[in-house]
């Protein structure tokens, strides 16, 4: 177990060591740079050599490769992610030194204490691109704000960001109830759906984590729900605190004149009866209108101007492995996308069927062997719609396969679907079936983009 929460704020003040294990990773990078920003003494760890580790070293932040048991010698406290276990010699070490080990949430949760708002997007998806939104929108309103999403984001050419403003913006993740450890003053739930069920039993504990974080949100702040999610609602049913709701028709904050050109959205956003602001989306599917709501609905919570959204979202690009364009193979057009829950893949396939391409070729790599049983059945729906389905092993990510599952067992009940061992197999049988006119979509949150990345590079 880690150390308590409630003294982490001790240890993470100017002057003080920090050690931070597992440093180049996304959330632990900008970790760092705030922490370093406030006067911290950060050090870190990571496996291996990084760009991010590298600039991490050029604004003075010591980092080792390997992690090594002399490394969190001198410091006050270690932080990790979730990835590192007490196995670790890291984490072994500082815990017969006495050393107390935080978790990285605990940490992200002691910082946002220190701003007058603290915006945190949850939900089971949509949770990097509404951030990221909202990260434009805010920029807009010149609010200088702290940070952290779960991805790259063009605008900031990083997926962190530390300001001087009195707001802070952070991707909330429900994955072993870690955001649990925020604070925030508005919390934003995009969606309550079935995942992470290596964690949770079932949906009413997701439910159940949804509704205690949305209770983290003190008297004077604000709930931002999504009206039409049924889950979300249950979830959140007598909550006494206030709540703004958005959707596309129904809620406090909804759209109005929505029209749907090519797979991209034009509407007003529509509060109160009157018209707030009016968007034109550079991105494409219904989606991302409703992420796009979500976004106006949390700017209205926190005071902006329409202006602000319709200025901030003019500029918006979607951040890294969301619909994000690689290159292309035989006249076919390779693009990369993180989707790796049903609902994802639902949402990415009918989006994609509204653009201008010949067929629809969909790479799919499941995401955890755990998951992939929990909703076979829904993956299996999702995966008939493409006009052809390559399946990619599972992604094991932090699981053993104790199931006993395969990809194959997928593509068995998908009609003409075929099934590749490894992600050469994947790259040759794309390149096989590319032609002209088609979209070739890699699909998952593993490293099946690499497959994607190899065809657009022999094709060159």
């Amino acid at each position: 177990m880690s150390a308590s929460a409630s003294n982490i704020r001790e240890y993470l003040r100017p002057g003080k060591r920090a050690h931070l294990v597992g440093i180049g990773g996304v959330s632990m990078a900008s970790l760092a740079e705030v922490l370093h920003g406030a006067g911290v003494e950060v050090t870190g760890s990571d496996q291996r050599e990084s760009a991010t580790v590298k600039h991490l070293r050029s604004i003075g932040i010591p980092v080792t490769i390997g992690h090594l048991p002399e490394s969190v010698e001198g410091a006050g406290c270690v932080v990790r992610t979730a990835a590192v276990h007490d196995s670790n010699p890291e984490i072994a070490a500082a815990r017969a030194a006495n050393i107390p080990v935080f978790e990285r949430a605990q940490a992200w949760g002691a910082i946002m204490r220190d701003y007058k708002n603290a915006l945190c997007i949850s939900g089971t998806h949509g949770k990097t691109t509404t951030t990221s939104m909202c990260t434009h929108i805010f920029m807009a309103a010149e609010k200088d704000p702290t940070v952290m999403i779960g991805g790259t984001l063009p605008l900031l050419e990083a997926g962190h960001r530390v300001g001087h403003g009195d707001t802070i913006i952070l991707e909330s993740c429900e994955y072993c109830d870690s955001f649990l450890s925020f604070y925030p003053t508005v919390a934003v739930i995009l969606n309550v759906e079935a995942d992470h069920l290596d964690y949770f039993k079932d949906l009413a504990a997701i439910q159940r984590s949804f509704r205690a974080f949305a209770d983290k949100v003190p008297e004077d702040g604000v709930i931002v729900a999504n009206r039409e999610d049924p889950n979300t609602m249950e979830a959140l049913a007598g909550e006494k605190r206030r709540m703004l709701t958005f959707g596309l028709e129904q809620g406090d904050v909804h759209t109005a004149r929505l029209n749907m050109h090519k797979g991209f959205g034009s509407f007003d956003v529509v509060y109160d009866g009157k018209v707030y602001a009016h968007l034109d989306l550079s991105v494409p599917g219904i989606h991302n209108v409703k992420n796009a709501v979500a976004a106006s609905a949390a700017a209205i919570a926190l005071g902006l101007p329409g202006k602000a959204v319709e200025d901030g979202m003019r500029t918006f690009r979607l951040p890294g492995r969301r619909f994000e364009y690689k290159g292309s193979c035989h006249g076919a057009e390779v693009v990369d996308d993180y989707a790796h829950h049903p609902d994802e893949l639902n949402a990415l396939l009918d989006m994609a069927a509204t653009l201008d391409y010949k067929r629809i070729v969909c790479a799919f790599q499941p995401h955890t062997y755990s998951r992939t049983h929990a909703l076979f059945g829904d993956f299996v729906k999702a995966l008939k719609k493409p006009d052809v389905t390559v399946l990619a092993e599972i992604y094991a990510a932090r699981e053993d396969n104790d199931i006993g599952i395969s990809s194959n067992d997928l593509a068995k009940e998908i009609p003409g679907a075929v099934y590749c061992p490894t992600l050469a197999d994947v790259t040759a049988k794309l390149r096989e079936i590319a032609r002209p006119g088609d979209l070739i979509l890699t699909v998952g949150a593993g490293d099946i983009y690499l497959a994607g990345e190899a065809l657009v590079k022999e094709n060159g």
